[in-house]
């Protein structure tokens, strides 16, 4: 527990040394031979198109004013055993440089070891430094990367703690390692961080690219903001506007640098970036409804012939024709399917024998699926639904579908379509 006792004798920080350049102050601090000192890297929303938030990172130079890397210097310190203590000395230069910064309303993610949340000492320094710089904890996103041999009860038990005093709280590096969707549960952080290397994955093969937005509507449904790191590309950026994330950060955007980001040359890359994505948009929306049309106009063609008496079978030859119409079925008004799929051709009709315990599905209730309520919602009108994965072969499809009156009862017919990803484009 952090009490109030242990934030007013936690000590500041001392050996900060002022210099400027360029007219823009900045503290560093020596550590053994190393010179030590803060750069900020911006943390975009793509709504907003501005900066709402800067990431502190360490920068370190020998005593020859060769970079080395923070890798380097946290690795160092890990071996010598003084790895939170050079958490510690980190947090406060980026509080100190934060300070200098001139950001007004945007938030510092400061990232921390778990060790300086859970044990009282780190954590009261960390509210100490807050409480003399008179920065609000509002202010500040804690980046919580777990360490190896982390207590996840006492860390979980420290993040709610940091919350209830107004800090914000990010998960980082998710989806590497064994930073998953399990730690979102225990940690319960207001922001998670997806790691690059999901953008990476998600550039090159096109189930993580259709998975990705899932994941985001996941994370939204969990009441968490998803922020993508590591964007570099156009297409990568294209990846976290399509996925619909809230925030970005990466060189894409803008650089780690010592002073705040350009606000009008930013707001024109993410303007620029967005323009791109209408237009990308709006041609795949173009290409999706040229693909479909002879589906729904035969789909439509089947749906007035099953209105006026003629049988199922019968009516769905012109959709089951065409080149990836898979299956026609019918369902009452209760979702319930009345008879079984309806396919043309022979090699639907053979079934992959993998498959086989799903192709009787007469009697199967689909009032689960949105393409059945939808129909129902508008009578009269052929509905298409969003690509999902098929039950019947684990393939992706979509459904058209339309509430037909069939003699005295209402009924809801349905065709599929097969929907591979490569045919989209």
């Amino acid at each position: 527990m952090i009490t109030e006792q242990q934030d007013k004798t936690a000590t500041a920080p001392h050996g900060f040394d002022l210099s400027v350049t360029s007219g823009l102050e900045r503290y560093s601090v020596q550590h053994g031979e190393l010179t030590l000192t803060s750069v900020f890297q911006p943390v975009f929303s793509l709504s907003h198109m501005r900066a709402i938030g800067y990431e502190g990172f360490l920068r370190a130079h020998d005593s020859l004013d060769r970079p080395i890397s923070p890798i380097d210097v946290f690795g160092e310190a890990a071996r010598v055993g003084e790895l939170l203590q050079m958490d510690r000395l980190a947090q406060a230069l980026h509080l100190e440089n934060f300070a200098l910064l001139g950001a007004e309303r945007e938030w510092l993610f400061l990232n921390v070891h778990p060790g300086t949340l859970i044990e009282p000492y780190h954590a009261a320094a960390l509210l100490a430094n807050l409480l003399r710089l008179d920065l609000p904890p509002r202010r500040v996103v804690l980046e919580v990367l777990e360490a190896e041999a982390t207590d996840l009860d006492a860390l979980a038990h420290a993040v709610a703690e940091f919350r209830e005093r107004g800090f914000l709280v990010a998960l980082d590096d998710f989806g590497a390692g064994h930073v998953d969707i399990g730690r979102v549960w225990q940690l319960n952080p207001d922001i998670v961080k997806l790691d690059r290397i999901m953008l990476l994955h998600a550039a090159h093969r096109a189930d993580m690219a259709a998975t990705l937005p899932a994941l985001v509507a996941l994370l939204h449904e969990a009441g968490k903001l998803v922020l993508i790191e590591g964007v570099e590309t156009e297409q990568e950026a294209q990846l976290a506007l399509s996925c619909n994330a809230d925030f970005v950060q990466g060189f894409f955007f803008a650089r780690p640098a010592p002073g705040i980001t350009d606000a009008v040359h930013a707001q024109a890359v993410i303007a620029d970036a967005t323009e791109r994505f209408r237009q990308q948009t709006e041609a795949r929306e173009r290409g999706t409804a040229s693909r479909l049309a002879p589906y729904v106009r035969a789909f439509e063609r089947a749906a007035e012939r099953l209105g006026a008496g003629e049988s199922l079978e019968e009516v769905c030859w012109n959709f089951l024709a065409l080149d990836h119409a898979a299956r026609c079925f019918l369902l009452d008004a209760n979702g319930r399917q009345a008879g079984r799929n309806v396919v043309l051709r022979v090699d639907r009709a053979e079934h992959d024998a993998r498959f086989l315990p799903l192709d009787d599905a007469q009697g199967a209730n689909w009032l689960r699926r949105p393409y059945f309520r939808a129909a129902l919602v508008a009578p009269g009108r052929v509905h298409v639904s969003a690509p999902y994965l098929s039950i019947n072969e684990a393939l992706p499809c979509v459904t058209l579908s339309m509430a037909v009156q069939v003699g005295d009862r209402l009924c809801v017919l349905c065709g599929d379509v097969d929907w591979l990803a490569e045919e989209v484009d």
